[in-house]
């Protein structure tokens, strides 16, 4: 049973809402957006990331089937680009139903979702993770991610007291 299927546009409304309001939620835990901001923003990035939706060239969305393939228990999104001249891809969300977790399922996803980039003529595959999200961070390094580039960092110093 194919462990990846293409998401229906059905079931793509409620997979975008989830993300969305994920992706609010994760940058006010990180400190990077103020609570009565976060939604805005969350949706104002998912629109210019996708301005044609699930139509968008280049980004592809699947369901992510459990072993036997009968029932859809989350979904992931990914992104191809080209910069350079090499072409790369980039996991923009991986989404497991709550009821699902920690069952196995986002591995096995993201195993399949190699073999799709490899069919792509792709070699490279990426993506972001909040640093606070310890469980995420454990799953990627186990299946060989390691951190490229770029990390931030901030401090909270308190206001001074007029």
């Amino acid at each position: 049973m194919p462990i990846l299927v293409p998401m229906s546009l059905e079931s793509f409304g409620g997979f975008a809402a989830k993300t969305v309001a994920s992706y609010a939620e994760q940058n006010v835990l990180s400190g990077r957006w103020p609570p009565e901001r976060a939604l805005e923003c969350a949706k104002a990035e998912h629109e210019r990331l996708l301005p044609q939706g699930m139509a968008t060239p280049g980004h592809f969305f699947f369901e992510i089937h459990d072993a036997e393939g009968t029932s859809t228990v989350g979904g992931v999104w990914l992104g191809l680009t080209e910069k350079d001249g090499v072409r790369m891809a980039h996991v923009l969300d991986v989404r497991i139903n709550e009821e699902h977790r920690r069952q196995g399922h986002a591995k096995r996803a993201l195993l399949a979702l190699e073999q799709f980039v490899r069919s792509q003529g792709v070699h490279t595959i990426g993506l972001n993770v909040f640093a606070h999200n310890t469980g995420a961070r454990a799953l990627y390094e186990s299946l060989g991610y390691s951190v490229t580039g770029l990390i931030n960092m901030q401090k909270e110093i308190g206001c001074l007291d007029a």
